[in-house]
């Protein structure tokens, strides 16, 4: 048998279809190949980065930048900003807290912070105990600042005697005793001319019966005390059991003008993060 050879019209017809094919086909290639980057400099770049990569040097944290990451560490792990407590008051009552411990001013045995924040009025629950060893919030309460600081807000402070006014920074807390208050705590001001006539001005912890919503319903705010951080009566027993003994309280005021030689970084930072303070990390 003959094979069947095409005719010329037929050779043709199907070049003709195959120009036309290669037409439609080779734009829309030649658009593929465009937006596809190449193989050759993608490989290229990836390699250089590598080499970069490995080039790097190993990132060192600052003693300051590690400082921070542990105080935030521990505000998350307390919970204290679901309490209320703003991270810049304990960032500060933290510093003043390791300040103290090293000067071997408080009880060794014990990680109890208490911070007392008048940036906030004295409707609102401004004083927190915090356990620093079990990360708890042990309480979280109304406290009462000195009759001539302010009405519903603490604006003036004194270390005076007589002056019937609270005085802002970073105590020690003393010995329980019964006085005319009752069940009450002796405290004693770290602060030289801002707070170290408390003992002197008998500025102690106890309970007042004007510090309770039921007083700021009637009167809008809270009653005042004669310079003392007095607290609810249903609970000033407890807090007392808790945080005498050596443990470190904080009264806070941002625009006062308060400054105090236990504000130090460097010294809370050794405290915090000896490790890198001791390799001289900058």
């Amino acid at each position: 048998m003959h094979s069947h050879q095409p005719s010329i019209v037929q050779r043709k017809r199907q070049s003709l279809r195959r120009q036309r094919m290669a037409r439609r086909v080779l734009p829309f290639l030649a658009s593929l190949f465009l937006a596809t980057p190449m193989a050759g400099p993608v490989t290229k770049s990836m390699a250089v980065g590598s080499r970069n990569e490995l080039r790097m040097p190993k990132i060192e944290f600052s003693p300051k930048a590690q400082f921070d990451q542990e105080l935030r560490t521990t505000y998350k792990a307390l919970g204290a900003e679901q309490e209320g407590l703003r991270f810049e008051t304990f960032a500060k009552a933290m510093t003043g807290y390791l300040n103290l411990r090293q000067a071997g001013k408080l009880a060794e045995d014990k990680q109890v912070l208490t911070v007392i924040d008048f940036d906030l009025p004295s409707t609102e629950k401004r004083l927190w105990v915090l356990d620093l060893g079990k990360k708890e919030v042990l309480f979280h309460t109304l406290v009462a600042h000195g009759h001539n600081s302010g009405e519903n807000e603490a604006s003036s402070f004194s270390n005076t005697d007589q002056s019937n006014m609270s005085s802002l920074g970073f105590y020690a807390t003393g010995s329980e005793y019964e006085g005319k208050h009752g069940h009450s705590l002796r405290l004693e001001g770290m602060d030289e001319g801002v707070n170290s006539n408390a003992a002197a001005r008998s500025i102690v912890m106890h309970g007042a019966d004007y510090v309770s919503e039921d007083f700021i319903k009637q009167n809008g705010r809270l009653g005042r005390s004669l310079g003392c951080p007095a607290l609810p009566m249903d609970q000033y027993s407890q807090i007392i059991d808790v945080v005498n003994g050596g443990t470190c309280l904080f009264l806070n005021k941002s625009d006062a003008g308060y400054s105090s030689q236990f504000l130090n970084q460097q010294v809370a930072m050794a405290a915090m993060v000896p490790h890198a303070t001791a390799h001289g990390i900058s």
